[in-house]
């Protein structure tokens, strides 16, 4: 299936120059939502993961269903001060600013093999928070998993050596 015309692109947001990639089309139409979840679920079952680890808001969206399809316990990562209890943090840089990802300090167990999923990959600040996030914990990151990868952005460069999975590159 060809996602790409279910991505709506929205130029100049949320800043002049940015052209957004707007994945809630694809989040509405069932067949590219069921097609999405089972393509990536497909894609990463030979990494035989613990746990997903997802950053708000649709990190939510996707990695939720995809943890369920590979059998997996999920992970969310919450902006700054939106969790209650002990947290550990990490800051990161935006493609259009900074910002930082919290998550419960019990929320990944030591040696859990853990996938990565959100929707886009473009600077790689988000998922790097993210793996920073879990490595905290002691857990493993072992894969990374994206609706739609900006390849000139080079996100991949600030992540580790472990599977990256992208269905739909722009180059910007």
């Amino acid at each position: 299936m060809d996602l790409k015309p279910t991505i709506r692109i929205i130029p100049d947001f949320p800043k002049p120059g940015i052209s957004f990639k707007d994945v809630t089309p694809l989040f509405k139409n069932p067949e590219s939502l069921k097609y999405t979840i089972k393509e990536l679920a497909r894609r990463c079952q030979h990494l035989k993961i613990d746990l997903v680890a997802c950053p708000e808001a649709r990190g939510f969206a996707l990695g939720t269903p995809l943890a369920y399809e590979l059998g997996a316990g999920v992970a969310l990562m919450r902006k700054s001060g939106k969790l209650p209890g002990e947290v550990v943090q990490s800051k990161y840089a935006l493609e259009y600013g900074e910002d930082a990802l919290e998550v419960h300090s019990d929320a990944v167990e030591k040696g859990q093999r853990v996938l990565l999923v959100d929707d886009l990959l473009a600077t790689g600040g988000t998922v790097a928070a993210a793996e920073h996030l879990v490595k905290q914990l002691d857990g493993k990151v072992v894969g990374a998993a994206f609706i739609i990868e900006l390849r000139e952005l080079r996100g991949r460069e600030k992540l580790g050596d472990y599977d990256i999975i992208s269905l739909i590159q722009y180059d910007i």
